[in-house]
């Protein structure tokens, strides 16, 4: 006896089940990108946050996986818990911290302009220049008003100026460098036989006046002879001999305190701490 083969009744309307998930994750996804496009982060949170619960309550974990990483146990995604790369993303990022390199600079610039300022009638005259460059902010005292000619001796009269550089030196934590110079035409005295030697001279007489008189640690200073070597103009003509025979205050920027002995550049940075 045959028996009879039953056909199934093949269901046509199984594409609405794969529509209706479409259409709900098509509008959450409009959901979520207009919260994200609002101003008020807060509020974007709570709309996300509330439409991920729906989907949630809703028994839909296909969908809350998407919106939400991987879905746990209990139904609930954790893209909160890891987001992109598996680490949480913070809503708003902290304020950038200025960097201790850039707040010196910052602090020098405000010293150029008070230096510049106060030492106004001082530039005029020629007696003292304020620059800024590479390695940081350098005043340099000419020969003609701060030492007697073939002296290392500082004119008691330049004390006034003096007072000033040592009044925004106290401000600062910078190391000082003190770098003497002096003009081509050679020296030999009982006391220098060479501009090697007066030029150093020099730059200690101006750290001996800063440390005793104003109290700044002789430990923050350096003492350099350039003798004729760092002309910054032309020995050929008396102008550029007096430009030369100068003593330079270099107050040193961050760069150029790395260039210093390791000892001494960790000890100066421990000390601005």
């Amino acid at each position: 006896m045959r028996r009879k083969t039953r056909h199934q009744h093949e269901n046509h309307e199984r594409w609405l089940v794969s529509y209706a998930d479409f259409i709900t994750l098509l509008f959450a996804f409009f959901v979520v990108m207009f919260a994200s496009s609002q101003a008020d982060k807060g509020r974007a949170k709570e709309v996300s946050e509330a439409v991920q619960k729906a989907l949630e309550n809703g028994k839909m974990p296909s969908i809350a996986a998407i919106l939400g990483g991987s879905v746990d146990d209990k139904g609930r995604g954790n893209a909160e818990m890891q987001g992109p790369g598996g680490h949480k993303v913070p809503l708003s990022r902290p304020a950038p911290k200025i960097r201790d390199a850039e707040l010196k600079a910052v602090e020098l610039q405000a010293s150029l302009k008070l230096l510049s300022a106060e030492l106004e009638k001082e530039i005029q005259q020629g007696k003292v220049q304020v620059k800024m460059e590479p390695r940081g902010l350098v005043v340099s005292l000419r020969q003609a008003a701060f030492f007697p000619s073939g002296e290392d001796t500082i004119a008691p009269e330049t004390y006034p100026i003096i007072d000033k550089l040592a009044s925004a030196i106290q401000q600062l934590a910078n190391p000082i460098r003190l770098e003497g110079h002096t003009d081509s035409k050679p020296i030999y005295t009982d006391r220098f036989h060479s501009n090697w030697e007066l030029s150093a001279a020099r730059a200690i007489a101006m750290l001996n006046l800063l440390s005793g008189r104003y109290k700044i640690p002789a430990d923050r200073m350096a003492i350099v002879g350039y003798a004729d070597t760092a002309a910054i103009e032309s020995n050929e003509t008396e102008e550029g001999r007096a430009k030369n025979r100068r003593v330079d205050i270099v107050i040193l920027n961050t760069p150029a305190l790395k260039a210093e002995p390791p000892a001494v550049a960790a000890a100066i940075t421990q000390k601005g701490k």
